[in-house]
């Protein structure tokens, strides 16, 4: 997170002005400059301690359908 341009305090605090938050909702902050895209082939991961593990494989158009 010490390469976000905002904190998360910041967003948290900025999105509460004109929305309400709730329990379990997630900010997806995007990504620092210089990462390259996901290509096929590449996961995503997204854990929650306590929770659980979400993976996402990621798959070109052609090879979904």
């Amino acid at each position: 997170t010490a390469d976000l341009i905002f904190s998360i305090p910041f967003l948290i605090s900025y999105l509460s002005e004109f929305m309400t938050l709730q329990p379990g909702d997630m900010i997806a902050t995007g990504t620092p400059k210089g990462l390259s895209d996901v290509v096929p082939g590449d996961e995503v991961v997204v854990e929650v301690e306590g929770v659980g593990r979400l993976v996402n494989r990621i798959v070109s158009e052609e090879s979904a359908k």
